[in-house]
């Protein structure tokens, strides 16, 4: 994910720090004391401004009482801004000037809704016995707006207690309650998270590897060390020296997904999931290239995100073979969740707030370099990465500086291609008409014209089309187009079987119908709903229900629940889902199955206590949910919608362990073309090859 401070500053409407050349830095020098169980923090902070810093403002939570320890500087109330006091300090002198303040930060958690069913929890700042959180943004030390800075960190806490921060540290015994780090690169923000740790330590060609854990877990951290060290060697191979002096997992009190300098910051629960060292893992990791390395500039769209999702949670579906799934699933979070009239173009993307702006932020510029690297191929395209990772390290970066990265390594002139994808709204959609085959001279000629119908200019397209031969193999062709309509024609030795457009999704464009079958982000991306409950269902059930309808409409007006028993036949527009297996019209479900064979009907299995179905009438998606345990709602209200690209899913228990999860066959494309055999004098005869 994105680093936190980003996304809390710009809600705070402070302005990120801008580009410049060799920026000044404040420095901070810091030693504080933390008691968890007052939430309170006193600290005194040794701060030496840039020449020229002599009058500026300076933000501190509003809890925190300051004063200044020095004759030569005053520091004035002048407002607030949320929850920081905002003061102007005024400093005559030219040495350092000290700052003491205490107070408490207790901020406590809070809930943002990222779409139906989707939620996220977040705090400003907080200190308390489960642990301690402060982001630069909770204005736990001076924030001087506009400033990047350097720090040394002394923390003392109760013994046990272990404080985090980037850079180099914790010290020789951080388990005696001090804690200390240092961190001389430019950085945005200064993090302290402390909790009493277990803490796990390694190294890797110079780089400290860490793992702090809430209770002793020698396993799981032996586990989180050894990915960590192949994945700094494998980023740093590709792109270039990793920028910090360690990398650590850190395991939070509550269920997070954060990427700071040099450490991610996991719930308790996320980190013992076995698929997160493969996804979201190396995400975080390689976000100490991209945002944490290089910083975003953020006029310009946050493009980081895009990249790392490419590099991270793209790449490791690449190497397991599932590449082409991957690019067809983002495509389809494209259509499922940006609706009309919501689309942006990536220089206007910031922060993730709801499913629109991840498809777009992540998705579509995760594929941007796809299409990217397709177009330059892969050596000269991991020849723009480093060369904009060094140009680029510990200073604000944009799509501008990633354009000219990438001109540079290629001698190529990219200003069409960033201007369509990253200034521009929406993607083509593509149409092919009039494939023939032609012979001339004995050779096979197939012709045909690829069509851009979207509202709007053409895109420039380095678009596929591959070709199916008798002899079992293909052949690829690469068009390069930026036209309404463009022409083609391909000569071949042998008469094709069939021809496709862009059949793995390396184009980032609108799907067609029969490209993707229906799934459970059809509903969940669904701007309006109706959630049906089962009226005849017992009382515990229909409880649950209820609680788990409740839980998804929350916040989306567009959705409604009502009882079955409201309904004599299903609505025949809108997203619907059907809760229960008394559900009076689950045979009326049942009839829009896609295929019935290739997932559990809709009857109680062996093994399986909960089992979800989608369907659709036309264009209408539906799904089912149907479970005898009442205990286990919770739990699948929470969990289903990160299913999103799934058709059917299976669950056993009160906890919804999944056991069955799958996809429904693709249909037929309008993109793909099959040619007709040969006519031929014998009917029983197959049809010869043409060479």
């Amino acid at each position: 994910m994105r680093h936190l401070i980003l996304s809390t500053l710009l809600l705070l409407g402070l302005t990120p720090v801008q580009a410049t050349p060799q920026p000044p830095l404040v420095e901070h020098q810091l030693a504080v004391h933390i008691d968890p169980a007052t939430g309170t923090l006193e600290a005194s902070d040794r701060l030496r401004l840039p020449a020229g810093l002599d009058d500026t403002l300076v933000l501190l939570d509003a809890g925190l009482t300051p004063t200044v320890g020095d004759e030569t500087a005053t520091l004035t109330p002048v407002g607030r801004r949320g929850h920081l006091a905002v003061y102007r300090l005024r400093h005559a002198g030219t040495g350092p000037l000290t700052l003491d303040y205490r107070g408490q930060i207790r901020h406590g958690l809070r809930r943002q809704i990222e779409g139906v069913g989707r939620d996220r929890q977040w705090s400003l700042g907080t200190i308390g016995s489960d642990g301690i959180f402060l982001s630069g943004a909770s204005g736990w030390y001076p924030l001087l707006p506009g400033q990047r800075l350097r720090f040394a960190l002394d923390v003392t806490l109760p013994a046990g207690w272990i404080a985090v921060s980037q850079g180099d540290g914790p010290g020789t015994a951080p388990e005696s309650g001090r804690s200390q780090w240092r961190e001389t690169q430019p950085q945005e923000s200064i993090y302290l998270v402390a909790a009493p740790f277990t803490l796990y330590r390694d190294s890797s060609e110079g780089i400290a590897t860490q793992v702090y854990l809430r209770a002793p877990d020698p396993a799981l951290a032996r586990r989180y060390l050894d990915a960590t060290a192949s994945y700094l060697r494998d980023y740093g191979a590709r792109i270039g020296p990793y920028p910090y002096a360690k990398f650590a997992l850190v395991e939070n009190f509550w269920e997070s997904g954060y990427g700071m300098p040099s450490f991610t910051l996991l719930g308790s629960r996320v980190i013992r999931l076995p698929f997160i060292l493969h996804t979201a893992y190396p995400h975080e990791i390689l976000h100490n290239w991209w945002g944490n390395g290089v910083y975003v500039d953020a006029d310009s769209g946050n493009w980081s995100e895009g990249l790392t999702n490419y590099l991270a949670d793209y790449w490791q579906r690449e190497r397991a073979g599932t590449g082409v799934e991957a690019r067809r699933e983002m495509l389809k979070a494209y259509a499922d969740h940006v609706h009309h009239g919501e689309d942006f173009p990536l220089s206007a993307f910031r922060a993730r707030h709801d499913g629109g702006s991840q498809a777009i932020g992540y998705g579509k510029g995760a594929m941007i370099f796809h299409m990217l690297r397709r177009r330059l191929g892969d050596e000269t395209f991991d020849a723009g990465l480093r060369r904009f990772y060094a140009d680029n390290r510990f200073r604000a970066a944009g799509y501008a500086e990633l354009r000219r990265a990438f001109e540079q390594a290629s001698g190529t002139d990219l200003g069409d291609f960033f201007a369509a994808w990253v200034e521009r709204p929406g993607a083509p959609t593509l149409a092919l008409d009039g494939v023939r085959l032609e012979q001339h001279d004995g050779q096979i000629e197939v012709h045909g014209e690829i069509r851009q119908t979207q509202p709007g200019a053409p895109f420039p397209l380095h678009l596929p089309l591959r070709l199916a031969l008798p002899d079992d193999t293909s052949r690829t062709v690469w068009i390069d187009t930026d036209e309404r309509a463009q022409a083609f024609g391909i000569a071949l030795e042998q008469r094709p079987l069939a021809l496709a457009v862009d059949p793995g999704f390396d184009v980032f464009r609108t799907l067609l119908p029969g490209e993707t079958p229906v799934a459970l982000g059809n509903l969940f991306g669904a701007e309006q709903g109706l959630i049906l409950l089962p009226a005849r269902a017992p009382t515990a059930l229909l409880d649950g229900y209820r609680a788990l309808a409740e839980r998804w409409r929350a916040g989306h007006p567009g959705w409604r629940v009502a009882l079955d028993s409201a309904f004599e036949t299903l609505p025949e527009r809108g997203a619907i889902w059907l809760l229960g297996w008394e559900n009076r019209h689950r045979a009326t479900f049942e009839r829009a199955v896609p295929d019935p064979t290739a997932a559990p009907p809709t009857r109680r299995l062996d093994g399986l206590d909960s089992i979800v179905l989608t369907a659709a009438r036309g264009e209408q998606p539906l799904a089912w949910l149907g479970t005898e345990l009442a205990e286990a709602l919770p739990a699948l209200a929470r969990k289903l919608p990160h299913y999103g690209k799934y058709g059917y899913l299976g669950f056993t228990g009160a906890r919804a362990k999944n056991r069955l999860k799958g996809q429904w066959p693709s249909g037929p494309s309008a993109l793909h073309h099959h040619f007709d055999p040969p006519p031929t004098d014998d009917p029983g005869r197959a049809p010869a090859h043409l060479h």
